[in-house]
């Protein structure tokens, strides 16, 4: 017996939730070089557990994101920022 598949509620097609592109804030100041001893532009990239902010969620472009990366990596290991906030 063949049995047919059922539709979405919307008519058909399956839509995709429309939302707003972020914009990388470093390029939007131009903003070239991360610098590992600014503390205050590396703790808004960091969640309150201490990791790192993805690019999709926060925005930024994949080579501000590396670079943002390397940065807090480096001020972690001269203990500028903490590896976790337990």
């Amino acid at each position: 017996m063949h049995m047919q598949r059922r539709k979405p509620a919307d008519g058909g097609a399956r839509r995709r939730p429309m939302f707003q592109r972020k914009i990388c804030r470093f390029c939007m100041d131009k903003i070239e070089h991360i610098d590992y001893k600014d503390i205050k532009i590396l703790r808004n990239m960091l969640t309150e557990r201490g990791k790192i902010i993805p690019s999709r969620i926060s925005g930024n472009c994949a080579t501000h994101q590396r670079k943002v990366t390397v940065a807090i990596k480096r001020a972690r290991n001269i203990s500028l920022i903490p590896f976790t906030n337990i």
